[in-house]
């Protein structure tokens, strides 16, 4: 059923104007449902998306990729001292230089209040540490005398990468678990974890 505005010369450009407004509300949106408003970066809800991705295209592929969780360290002394606004400075600082070393085909993104998610394609686990020295010194050398006077900023990673048939939480939770172990080793270091293969699999690659 048509309206008396359907064929109106004048009308037409009001309707694209429309449309295009309810496109960039439907975009805003979208992002604001996946991107973490603090920092910016991806939430926890899209990284984990992101990994189940990757790991399927893994699956299809071959290809290993790595998994790192960072926490900043201390970021609780961090506000006491300096309060919250700085504290969330810091991680604003820490989420722009990743975003700036990262490459493009990295992922980074905001897990929960001083943890980050990285996922890095293509990597095996030796060019995943590489990868995160790189980040260490990136974030060694922000100049934090401007933010937190007398105190450095430094972060404690997990890094592992895929196994088979496993979820993307499996994942991300492997890689929470070796951060957690670089933080009772003494914090500012990384911690690998590879998930132990099935014994079956060498026994069927043995048969071959």
């Amino acid at each position: 059923m048509s309206t008396p505005c359907d064929g109106c010369p004048e009308c037409a450009p009001l309707r694209a104007r429309l449309a295009e407004k309810e496109q960039e509300i439907l975009e805003l949106t979208e992002s604001l449902t996946r991107h973490d408003t603090l920092t910016g970066v991806l939430n926890r809800r899209a990284l984990t998306e992101l990994v189940a991705e990757e790991l399927q295209r893994s699956s299809r592929t071959g290809q290993p990729f790595c998994f790192a969780m960072i926490g900043i360290d201390h970021l609780k002394e961090v506000n006491q001292q300096f309060g919250h606004d700085t504290g969330d400075a810091v991680l604003q600082a820490v989420s722009r230089s990743a975003t700036e070393l990262l490459r493009t085909l990295d992922r980074f993104g905001r897990i929960e209040s001083d943890e980050f998610g990285i996922i890095l394609p293509a990597t095996w686990l030796h060019q995943g540490v590489l990868a995160m020295n790189r980040l260490n010194a990136k974030v060694a050398a922000f100049a934090w005398d401007g933010l937190t006077p007398g105190r450095s900023v430094t972060f404690s990673t997990g890094l592992t990468t895929n196994a088979p048939a496993e979820t993307a939480e499996m994942m991300i939770q492997r890689a929470e678990k070796a951060m957690a172990e670089a933080k009772r080793e003494g914090r500012n270091r990384i911690v690998q974890i590879e998930q132990e293969l099935p014994a079956g699999l060498f026994a069927a690659m043995d048969d071959m």
